[in-house]
């Protein structure tokens, strides 16, 4: 089977806050057995019920750790069925000119290299047992400018991954999708609104739904995705942003019609 079923086990990297977290629960909901690698984990961090927390804090880009969870996973909760990369950062809205390229390495090292590193570790495994479903975080930003220098060109090279890695796994079974979240009600998007970085009424103003995206909408579209529901779709990136991208174009004619126009 090329999707998660039963008590399939389910990874989420990143699964200790925001979509990660969201999306572990809801892979939970869906009696899945979640595992979830997180840099915030400690032998002290309590998991929420229902889900098993890799003890260790671990670095998605650090190819040997994940070798080392991969393993510990698979002898301790059994083969994976299905693997979630939500973990990432967000990254600094500052000219190119003024952007320190410390920063910028960092978006493209956690955010791209953070995402292929877990999907080649689990999907190759996935490939050998002929089974499996992948889903990466990418971003609304990926294929729609934003004044985020390295955090955009890694999303979209996280559109451009899942698409390469659906061709190389489908022929042994392995469906690989990335979902591209708007504006979503998050920790890390609570951060940049308290520090006056982002304005909600422009975000929300700015999507066609008139409102920010949940991390739970997000969520069931990343289960979808892993399900027999999805099983015929691989290779796609599907935009969970409240109208986003729809309504972006408008702004130069005015902006959105109300409803009562």
């Amino acid at each position: 089977m090329t999707s998660v079923t039963g008590n399939g086990v389910v990874v989420v990297t990143g699964g200790l806050s925001g979509i990660g977290a969201a999306a572990a629960a809801a892979c939970r909901d869906k009696g899945w057995r979640v595992v979830v690698i997180d840099r915030a984990a400690r032998t002290d961090t309590g998991a929420p019920p229902g889900i098993a927390l890799f003890p260790d804090s671990i670095d998605v880009t650090d190819e040997a750790a994940i070798a080392r969870v991969a393993d510990a996973i698979e002898t301790n909760h059994g083969p994976v069925a299905g693997l979630v990369n939500a973990a990432g950062v967000l990254g600094k809205m500052h000219p190119p000119q003024k952007l320190a390229m410390a920063d910028w390495d960092r978006d493209i090292k956690v955010d791209l290299r953070g995402t292929f590193v877990p999907c080649r570790e689990f999907g190759a495994r996935m490939a050998g047992r002929r089974a499996g479903a992948i889903v990466n975080i990418a971003s609304v930003v990926g294929v729609s400018p934003a004044p985020v220098h390295g955090y955009a060109p890694a999303k979209a090279a996280v559109i451009s991954l899942t698409m390469t890695l659906a061709a190389e796994w489908g022929p042994s079974g392995v469906r690989v999708n990335a979902v591209s979240p708007g504006f979503t009600d998050t920790p890390a998007l609570q951060k940049g609104m308290q520090a006056g970085a982002l304005d909600p009424a422009r975000m929300a103003a700015a999507a066609a739904l008139g409102r920010l995206v949940r991390p739970q909408e997000v969520a069931a579209a990343i289960t979808w995705l892993l399900s027999d529901q999805a099983s015929a779709i691989t290779g796609v990136n599907l935009p969970v942003d409240a109208g986003f991208l729809a309504a972006v174009g408008w702004q130069v004619y005015g902006g959105l019609r109300g409803p009562d126009a």
